[in-house]
């Protein structure tokens, strides 16, 4: 089941049931991939052609936001939970050590990715990671991409991270799903750098009443204060759009 935001269609799931999808996806041994989007990825969605299509032929297309979780239950998603990119990334992890999942990282700089892996493996010493890899600021070459896609084929891992940010990551796995043998691929944004320590995470109280992009805001002020204050807007103003036409639709039928 999925929760229709101006188009984008988002999975009504629970953290555990999003677990349990993903063993069933590993063992499937079919390639398959999982988008993370909050308020700003499905506003921008909105407009983005490329990007909604990529979110809604996913596999599985997780709530990254307390407000899409708000408006899904308000609607009669009950048991839908905020499942965030950071988040399940860790939770993946652990749900798999006794399985022996292997782990392979693709994106950011190099040295984000270097102490990436240090810090998970401080972790998680069982953790298998089989690969990583930070391409370059430009869209690879055809030859460049092959040699990626044969050496994930090669390298068989169950669970492909995905730190591009969006709408990068959405569309490349939507683009890759059909160029890779098996593994799920999880589109995960910063995650990459909030586990290898590059940025700080807001408190857990800041993320439970959905302030987390208030404390990103106050980090880095010049860079996301135009994103913020625009998709924010738009998202409100989409969501009372959408409870007028929905009240004006059930009056009419009320009337009849």
């Amino acid at each position: 089941m999925s929760i229709n935001f101006f188009g984008t269609k988002i999975s009504w799931i629970c953290e555990q049931g999003q677990l349990t999808m993903v063993n069933q996806f590993i063992k499937s041994n079919t390639p398959k991939y999982i988008t993370y989007s909050n308020v700003h990825v499905v506003v921008t969605s909105k407009n983005n052609e490329m990007l909604r299509n990529a979110i809604n032929s996913a596999d599985l297309a997780s709530p990254d936001g307390m407000p899409l979780v708000y408006f899904g239950r308000k609607h009669g998603a009950h048991c839908v939970e905020k499942c965030s990119g950071p988040d399940m990334l860790t939770k993946v992890i652990e749900n798999g050590l006794d399985e022996g999942y292997k782990h392979y990282f693709y994106g950011s700089k190099q040295d984000t990715l270097d102490e990436l892996e240090n810090q998970l493996t401080i972790r998680y010493p069982e953790i298998n990671i089989v690969g990583k890899y930070s391409p370059p600021f430009r869209k690879l070459l055809k030859e460049e991409d092959l040699t990626i896609s044969e050496e994930i084929n090669r390298l068989s891992p169950d669970c492909i991270w995905i730190g591009l940010g969006a709408p990068k990551q959405e569309i490349w796995m939507l683009e890759h799903k059909n160029a890779l043998n098996r593994g799920v691929m999880f589109g995960v944004g910063a995650a990459f750098d909030f586990h290898a320590g590059k940025l700080k995470r807001a408190p857990v109280w800041m993320q439970v009443y959905s302030l987390e992009w208030l404390y990103r805001l106050v980090k880095e002020p010049r860079r996301l204060f135009r994103r913020y204050f625009k998709t924010n807007v738009l998202f409100l103003w989409y969501l009372l759009r959408h409870e007028i036409v929905v009240s004006y639709k059930h009056t009419c039928q009320k009337e009849k």
